[in-house]
């Protein structure tokens, strides 16, 4: 009899540790893939939406008709904008590398490069707002699945279970004098509480969605665009790329 309590006790014991490990080990793998999700989804961002939005406002040249881009498109954060950027011909340099100028005069080849960035960037955010949308679903699986697992994995309980199997009774209380144990079995609750996903939302920029470059909104942008040619000297932008 006192085998089979043994053997009923290590099938228990086994059982426990095999649901809890396997539960844990498969929500920090899906913690960690989810991780790796949120830095694949800022190099997209930066590469879709942000070398573009710095290349905007290059071209508007000053923080005060930057601000008004903002109002006309509904952009709220100001996203990668740096007064240094706005300024340096190395990064300008960079930046226009390689884009393709089109138009018969400085002010057409001006306003085509605006607008061929601003249109190419509009497709990059409904990209990545794409993603992000998916990202904010994934991590609150997530969060839900680490409270379910704390819900229906009382370490304490199971350590206090563990204990009593170890000591051959099933109706010993099991701790400690000084209730010890249970104290100890608190603390390491919380050590081995898993921590909350960070939110895509906190941790990611949200982009509004961006109107595209038609009617009334194309004549209000086409305003501001001028506006920056004249503001700087009707540039020859064939010099950025250069």
């Amino acid at each position: 009899m006192h085998d089979m309590d043994d053997m009923l006790a290590l099938e228990i014991k086994k059982e426990m540790a095999d649901r809890y490990f396997g539960t844990r080990r498969r929500i920090e793998e899906d913690s960690q893939e989810y991780n790796q999700h949120l830095q694949e989804a800022y190099r997209q961002m930066e590469n879709e939406v942000g070398f573009d939005l710095v290349r905007l406002y290059i071209l508007l040249g000053r923080e005060s008709l930057v601000h008004d881009f903002f109002r006309l498109t509904g952009m709220r954060d100001q996203v990668f904008l740096d007064p240094y950027l706005l300024g340096s011909p190395t990064i300008r340099k960079r930046l226009f590398t390689g884009q393709m100028i089109h138009g018969l005069t400085r002010r057409s080849r001006f306003h085509h490069l605006f607008f061929d960035i601003y249109n190419r960037m509009r497709e990059g955010m409904a990209t990545y707002s794409a993603t992000l949308k998916r990202l904010i679903e994934e991590g609150k699986a997530i969060a839900e699945d680490i409270e379910q697992f704390h819900r229906t994995n009382d370490l304490g309980s199971m350590m206090g279970l563990l204990r009593r199997l170890d000591s051959g009774s099933m109706h010993e209380e099991g701790a400690l004098p000084g209730h010890v144990a249970p104290q100890r079995d608190s603390t390491l609750t919380e050590k081995l509480r898993f921590p909350a996903p960070v939110a895509a939302e906190t941790h990611l920029p949200i982009f509004p969605s961006m109107p595209a470059a038609m009617g009334a909104c194309r004549t209000k942008l086409q305003e501001l665009v001028d506006t920056a040619f004249d503001y700087q000297g009707k540039p020859e932008v064939r010099e950025y790329t250069r």
